[in-house]
C-alpha cells in the first residue's frame, strides 16, 4: 500500500530552514495507532493526517502526532497544513478563511495571497490561561545546564497555555539560550520537583536577529522532541505572557517575531499577534509561511 505525504518546511520561506512537517492529505481509514506508527516512521517533529469534517462548524478535521504522542493543538503543522491543503486545491485560491477541526475543537486560520500563491497563514489560538509560576529557580537552572545567573531575575518562569501548556523560562542573554541543554532526565527531575510536567520553552528578549523581539529555544523529550526548530502552539503563550506582564507594549504586541531553530541550523520566524489588554487577552494569533520541499509515498 503507498500511501503518499508532501514535506513542508514551516515558518521559513527558505527550503531546508524552519521545522519540517509530513502532512498525509489522505488521512481517512487509519487508525491512530497506524498515524502513530507513521509518525514515528516521518520522525519530524510533527507529522498530520487530513480527514473528512467532523463537526459543522468546521472544514476539515485534522489529528497531528510527535513521535511519541497525539497533540491536540499544534502552530507549525496548522499553518504547515494549511499551505499542503491550498498546493492540493482543497482550499481555494482567494479563500481568506478555513477552520481546522483539532483536539481541541474547532481553530480557524486566515490567509493572504499574492494571487493565486499562498503566501502567509495566520492561526487563531484560544484564549490564554495562566498557570503557577516557579519560584525554586535553582531547580530550573540546574535541569537546562546552566547557572541561575543565566535566568533573567526580573522575568518570572511560568506555565502558559493556548491549548497546550508549556513551561515559559526566560534567561538573559542569547548566550545563556545557546547554552542550555535537553536532557530528558534533568527535565523528568524538574517536572517531579515542581508538580509540572511541562515541554519548556526557554527565551531572551536581548536583540540580536534584525527585527526580532524574542529569540528561544523548545525541549520536549518526553514527547519524542529532543529540541523543536519552531513551535507555534508555544508563540501564543509566549506571545501572552509578554503581553500580559508588560514586557512589550502599545502596537508592538501585534508585531512580535520569534526567532527559534537557530542553533540547530534550521532558523525559522514565527510572528505573533495578541489583542485586548494585559489583563483580558482577547486575541491569540501566530502567523508565518512554509515552503514546499518533497513529495513522497511509504510504501507498507
Amino acid at each position: 500500500m503507498a500511501v503518499p505525504y508532501l514535506h513542508y518546511d514551516v515558518f521559513t520561506r527558505e527550503p531546508l530552514t524552519g521545522n519540517q512537517l509530513a502532512v498525509f492529505l489522505e488521512g481517512q481509514g487509519f487508525a491512530p495507532g497506524r498515524m502513530q506508527s507513521l509518525a514515528r516512521e516521518m520522525n519530524f517533529s510533527e507529522s498530520t493526517f487530513i480527514l473528512p469534517a467532523e463537526r459543522s462548524d468546521t472544514d476539515i478535521r485534522m489529528r497531528i502526532f510527535t513521535p511519541a504522542v497525539e497533540l491536540p493543538l499544534a502552530g507549525h503543522p496548522t499553518v504547515g497544513s494549511t499551505f499542503a491543503l491550498a498546493h492540493a486545491g482543497v482550499i481555494a485560491p482567494g479563500t481568506a478563511r478555513f477552520v481546522f477541526g483539532l483536539g481541541v475543537g474547532p481553530v480557524p486560520v486566515s490567509l493572504e495571497w499574492d494571487n493565486t500563491r499562498l503566501r502567509f497563514v495566520w492561526m487563531t489560538q484560544p484564549d490564554p490561561a495562566f498557570g503557577p509560576i516557579v519560584t525554586d529557580v535553582q531547580h530550573v537552572a540546574a535541569a537546562l545546564g546552566v547557572p541561575r545567573s543565566d535566568l533573567a531575575a526580573d522575568m518570572p518562569i511560568q506555565e502558559v497555555s493556548c491549548g497546550v501548556p508549556f513551561l515559559l523560562v526566560p534567561l538573559a542573554t542569547r548566550a545563556s539560550v545557546d547554552r542550555a541543554v535537553s536532557d530528558r532526565a534533568g527535565l523528568r527531575i524538574l517536572a517531579a520537583q515542581t508538580g509540572l510536567d511541562l515541554s519548556v520553552f526557554l527565551f531572551t528578549l536581548e536583540q540580536g536577529e534584525p527585527e526580532a523581539t524574542v529569540y528561544s529555544r523548545m525541549f520536549a523529550p518526553q514527547f519524542g522532541i529532543t529540541e523543536d526548530p519552531a513551535t507555534g502552539g508555544a508563540c501564543g503563550p509566549l506571545g501572552s505572557y509578554l503581553v500580559h506582564h508588560g514586557f512589550v507594549r502599545g502596537d508592538a504586541t501585534e508585531r512580535i517575531v520569534n526567532m527559534q531553530g537557530v542553533v540547530m541550523g534550521r532558523p525559522s520566524r514565527i510572528h505573533i499577534a495578541i489583542g485586548g489588554t494585559p489583563e483580558r487577552i482577547t486575541d491569540v494569533r501566530v502567523g508565518g509561511e512554509a515552503v514546499l520541499v518533497a513529495r513522497g509515498e511509504l510504501v507498507i
